[in-house]
């Protein structure tokens, strides 16, 4: 322990400091501190920030938490991308002393020649704070001082003004025998990092006629059609150019055919590798119009980062020793078992380590250079995690902007601990969380996780096609969507899930037909004439997402009872603008679904007792909610609840010219104010007792009828019969 007062259990604070926690650009990032005093005088806490460019931001006073527990809060609000630093600081609070001991011993009858020290105490406190109050303040700093000084005045009008300045005070304090704790670091990203939605498709299926591959400009034709559902990343596997050794056939067939076309996990052939553009795709100044047209419709470009090669990658060839060689002098490919990539060799960051960061730093500031700022990392976690962390400090230290995302769907310590070395999302379990119970221990899990992972929940890819969308139905296609798009701040689909496309190959959990091994080029206007798309509901959801700044939050997720073990229930809520969303999601896409709500009001923004109006923006109807509601969900109308929150407007009232101030209110102190609150004591008055705290549960309000859907389904919803074919 160094310092007067101790200082523990800071947050956020990553593996004990070595990893910067994780924010963005005006996120509201919490801190907090256990810090305690001996004896029942006052103490305070403040965090003292600082932003890349050195410069300190304002005193930021920290609240007390529950009483004691000795757990001190504030929020700081970051607002440039870089490296942040924060520490907690504890104090003495004179001010705080000198109020509750006066306040007490002038409820207890005691007059001044009793209080005679104290009010020579005030005096000082006064005296030192005259000069840290803003130069607006000072004058009533001043007459506070004059009036406790002043022995003729009564007792109350002496000390009101002091009380008076309670809140200013507290923004403002007297501060004694300062302890600074350790000094942690905060990385914060652009905004992107933590509230984006992705869409993936295969450009060359895009355009793809008779055989023959699309390309950059006839992919840039699906932009427009992306960008109106609402999405803002636009992803693209691999565009290098394929190998043609040990190529797979469709569906993976060991043997390719003539005409096909291979994976593009494939990297490398003769005409280059992962800096390269495959020729059927366009040209790099292809490439870069590309960019600029989806830059036009509102769409950031994601590049995927594969980091392995064909077997006529040039790689191969120029540096053998980057791969693993078996013992019969082969070079190994990669396997997960009983999958087999023979297409693939994955590189042997042991051999010739040095070597091997220097070309991969080089290849991705290469397509830095060429614009892009994000990247979808395929298989970190099979690659040395001190790479991985020495990469993305090398790549962020060039541009700052670029993010990664981590697909790695393995051990949870080990997606975590990619979070914590730097990548900026990472994909998770959620494909595989498919009741409301193991959502909600999910979800909760990931909150307590925000200071260093970002999930990014993604319902297909074009590997993971689940059990629940190939038999589901179309609804169940609505409820991932969602789940995705509404508890996540970001989230992701891969093209066809829009089109319901849910035929799996025998056996498997991925796509018939996969497009990794084939083209698949797909009428997109016709199926949304026709009625066969997801894409209007799709768009439904992101305007939400967009409209209402809660939903851009992580931390701020919070789960909602209700009786009924097939729904869940959910709120994101904004302080700051009054935002708040509350979602319920039926699980269940055959069957209609009944609920009762037990509604976390101050959650919400609101009193136990209070009511308001929730709009449903899936239906356009609007109902009358407290914190218990019944609710009915039909999958074939619409499977869940999206409802925003609209606030009763306050009552505005106008106090008379020449009215008298409010009476002075005695504030409850706590005994011991080393964890207690910071009273405010309003214009001075004879002193009243203290109405007592109230206690016990709060009553509830009586149930409403049920919300009940429109008497005819949206144009987006899927009708029974489903138009459900293989």
């Amino acid at each position: 322990m160094t310092g007067r007062f101790p200082i523990e259990d800071v947050s956020p604070v990553v593996s004990c400091g070595r990893y910067p926690a994780k924010a963005v650009v005006d996120e509201p990032v919490p801190v907090s501190a256990r810090a305690y005093r001996e004896g029942h005088d006052a103490l305070g806490c403040n965090v003292v920030w600082t932003g890349p460019d050195g410069e300190a931001r304002p005193f930021t006073r920290m609240r007390p938490g529950e009483p004691g527990q000795d757990r001190w809060h504030a929020t700081i609000r970051p607002d440039a991308v870089g490296s942040w630093s924060f520490a907690v600081e504890a104090f003495q609070d004179p001010y705080l002393t000198w109020q509750n001991a006066v306040i007490k011993k002038i409820a207890a009858g005691q007059g001044p020649e009793d209080l005679a020290n104290d009010l020579a105490e005030g005096a000082r406190v006064l005296a030192a704070a005259r000069d840290l109050v803003p130069t607006a303040d000072r004058p009533r700093v001043a007459d506070a001082l004059t009036a406790l000084v002043e022995t003729d005045l009564p007792l109350p009008q002496r000390v009101g003004p002091a009380l008076a300045l309670a809140d200013l005070l507290w923004e403002h304090p007297v501060r004694e025998l300062v302890t600074t704790g350790d000094t942690h670091s905060i990385w914060v990203d652009r905004k992107r990092a933590l509230y984006s939605a992705w869409y993936e498709f295969f450009p060359r299926s895009e355009g793809a006629v008779g055989g023959r591959s699309g390309t950059f400009a006839t992919a840039t034709d699906r932009l427009p059609g992306v960008a109106a559902m609402g999405f803002d990343v636009l992803y693209l596997p691999p565009i290098h150019p394929i190998g043609r050794v040990n190529r797979k056939g469709r569906n993976n067939a060991l043997t390719a055919g003539p005409t096909d076309v291979g994976s593009p996990w494939a990297i490398g052939a003769a005409e280059g590798g992962h800096d390269t553009i495959h020729p059927d795709l366009g040209t790099p100044a292809d490439f870069r119009a590309f960019i600029e047209a989806a830059a036009a419709q509102g769409l950031e470009v994601a590049m995927d980062l594969a980091l392995q090669c064909a077997p006529d990658h040039p790689w191969v060839t120029e540096h053998p020793e980057w791969f693993t060689t078996r013992a019969d002098g082969s070079i190994a490919y990669a396997e997960n078992p009983p999958k087999k990539y023979q297409d693939i060799y994955p590189v042997n960051f042991d051999n010739d380590p040095e070597g091997i960061r220097a070309e991969v730093l080089r290849v991705v500031l290469h397509w830095v250079g060429e614009g892009i700022r994000i990247f979808r990392v395929d298989n970190p976690h099979t690659k040395p995690f001190d790479f991985w962390h020495w990469l993305i400090a090398e790549v962020k230290a060039v541009d700052p902007d670029v993010l990664f995302l981590a697909e790695a769907f393995t051990r949870p310590a080990i997606m975590h601990g990619l979070g914590k070395i730097g990548f900026t999302q990472s994909y998770t379990y959620f494909t595989w969380r498919t009741t409301a119970a193991e959502m909600r221990e999910y979800c909760e899990e990931l909150v307590e996780s925000a200071d260093y992972m970002r999930p990014n929940f993604w319902p297909n890819t074009p590997d993971i096609l689940h059990e629940s969308l190939q038999h589901g139905g179309p609804p169940m296609f609505k409820i991932r969507a969602v789940l995705a798009a509404l508890l996540s701040p970001s989230w992701g689909m891969y093209a066809g899930f829009e089109l319901f496309e849910h035929v799996a190959r025998p056996g498997a959990e991925e796509y018939l037909d996969n497009e990794k091994y084939e083209l698949r080029p797909r009428d997109w206007a016709g199926a949304e004439a026709q009625g066969r798309s997801l894409a209007p509901f799709l768009t439904t959801l992101n305007r939400v997402r967009r409209d209402n700044p809660a939903l851009h939050q992580l931390r701020n997720l919070r789960f909602h009872e209700i009786d009924n073990p097939a729904l869940l229930c959910w709120s994101k809520h904004d302080p700051e603008t009054g935002n708040a969303v509350i979602v319920i999601c039926s699980f269940d896409s055959r069957e209609v679904q009944w609920g009762n709500t037990t509604l976390d009001m101050p959650a919400l923004g609101f009193d136990w007792h209070e009511r308001f109006t929730v709009h449903d923006e899936l239906t356009g109807t609007s109902y009358d909610w407290g914190q218990r509601n019944a609710v009915r969900l039909d999958p074939y109308l619409q499977p869940a609840h999206v409802l925003t929150v609209r606030r009763p407007a306050p009552p505005t009232e106008t106090q008379p010219a020449g009215a008298e101030p409010a009476d002075l209110t005695v504030a409850e102190v706590p005994e011991d104010l080393s964890g207690g609150t910071a009273p405010t004591a309003p214009a001075p008055t004879a002193p009243v007792p203290t109405p007592p705290r109230r206690s016990g549960p709060v009553p509830t309000p009586p149930r409403r009828s049920a919300t009940r859907p429109p008497a005819s389904a949206p144009t987006d919803a899927a009708p029974k019969d489903a138009r459900w074919t293989s």
